[in-house]
């Protein structure tokens, strides 16, 4: 039996409204555990007086420089003594997930019953970079926790100045959207980068992510330093039959207001059969027997909206591969920032295609290692440095893929461009 609740009128109160509420979850674990009692009294102290009270320090199991988060206590009484010691240390280990998220029940059992042994009983599924987040925890309880989690088959995800866990889309294995095998991807990168996991030895943090489509169901391009994106370079593939179900179904407005209208880039239009225009680049789906949705691939920026809305009648092209984004991550020194694209398209099929993406990413990797400053992400770095710069050190050719439009500025000085986009176009068509 659990010692005796601390009041805690603040938390109390957020259970009161029509929303479950965390605080329930946490008290239902202290009726068991002394630590997760005197988290809760510290937590109370925290909504009191508006102030976090967890310090870092240095906690790890053997053989490994990273994974695990150390969070001490501040709160001390007059003789320095935790005024909450049950919770005095509140360590959390990391674990890696297996791809795409996938377990079976036995070892969600398996987890909980190690961490309700050595833990507090919170688990987190999951971390931003993916990461099992097995959080409170003594010290002295972090080893023999990690070898019974080692024992399922798991290893310790990143921590501190490293590169991090890394998280793919469940994809391939559940999503039609999916263009590529994100879980081969992430494995590929991750196995073979795991040093850098393990021996915390960059400036900063480093993040890899793998989204099956431009869903982007990972978050990468917002929050990873190389993002891997599935897409396609050919048409749009059109199912009639489920086209026209949909209509049946929603009907004309829905499909203009839902669908056409909804194009960020108009390259959807509605025609009467007899002007339907048919070419290489556009895709044409009949809804019904007079109308027919005309879809200019060409325009297309693959946000997916169509895709979404008419699942099946409309879906990514056959020729898939994906682009490689850098530099995306949450506000640090400069805000929050999107990925660049790096490499518009890549095939990424054979085992060749694969190890080139491990290339590319170890290529990253050692220049941001030898060129990023302390506690610098890719992102600040290359806004440092410029893109130019960035691309040179990793001998990629700009493309001019990687841009929106051209710029628009006048003053801009044109010599020899017209030689510049014949050498462009030479080596397109060498390739």
């Amino acid at each position: 039996m659990a010692k005796k609740m601390h009041d805690t009128p603040n938390l109390d109160q957020l259970e009161s409204g029509p929303w479950p509420s965390f605080v329930t979850g946490l008290k239902r674990e202290a009726a068991k555990k002394d630590i997760m009692v005197d988290l809760m009294g510290q937590l109370e102290e925290s909504y009191k007086t508006k102030k976090g009270f967890w310090k870092g320090g240095t906690v790890g199991v053997f053989g490994y420089g990273g994974g695990i988060i150390p969070r001490f206590t501040e709160l001390k009484d007059a003789n320095e003594q935790p005024m909450f010691p049950d919770a005095a240390e509140f360590h959390t280990i990391r674990l890696q997930p297996p791809a795409g998220m996938h377990y079976d029940t036995k070892t969600l059992r398996q987890f909980c019953d190690i961490w309700d042994k050595y833990g507090s009983g919170l688990i987190a599924f999951h971390g931003q970079s993916g990461d099992i987040m097995f959080q409170g925890c003594t010290t002295a309880n972090v080893q023999p926790a990690w070898e019974e989690l080692n024992e399922m088959g798991f290893d310790l995800g990143g921590a501190g100045p490293a590169l991090r866990t890394s998280m793919s889309c469940v994809g391939a294995a559940r999503c039609e959207m999916s263009c590529y095998d994100e879980a081969k991807a992430l494995r590929t990168v991750i196995n073979n980068n795991i040093d850098d996991m393990h021996r915390p030895a960059l400036p900063y943090k480093f993040k890899f992510k793998f989204s099956g489509c431009p869903n982007d169901c990972t978050n990468a391009i917002q929050r990873s330093d190389m993002a891997t994106i599935g897409t396609w370079r050919d048409n749009i593939q059109v199912n009639e039959g489920i086209a026209r179900d949909y209509m049946k179904s929603h009907g004309m407005d829905k499909l203009v207001n839902d669908v056409i209208s909804k194009c960020p880039t108009r390259a959807i239009t509605l025609r009467n059969k007899a002007e339907a225009v048919t070419s290489g680049s556009i895709s044409t789906v009949a809804v019904d027997d007079q109308h027919v949705l005309q879809i200019e691939n060409h325009d297309c920026v693959r946000c997916m909206h169509c895709l979404n809305v008419m699942p099946g009648a409309l879906l990514p092209g056959k020729d898939k591969g994906v682009t490689i984004l850098v530099g995306g991550k949450s506000v640090l020194k400069i805000g929050a920032s999107m990925g660049t694209v790096v490499i518009p398209f890549m095939k990424l099929e054979s085992e060749d295609d694969f190890e080139a993406l491990n290339d590319l990413s170890r290529n990253i990797l050692d220049f941001f290692a030898e060129n990023a400053l302390e506690h610098e992400r890719t992102g600040e770095m290359i806004e440092r440095i410029g893109l130019v710069n960035f691309l040179e050190g990793l001998d990629i050719e700009i493309d001019p893929s990687m841009i929106v439009h051209p710029r628009t500025n006048p003053y801009v000085r044109m010599d020899d461009w017209d030689e510049e986009a014949e050498k462009w176009n030479e080596r397109k068509s060498a390739a």
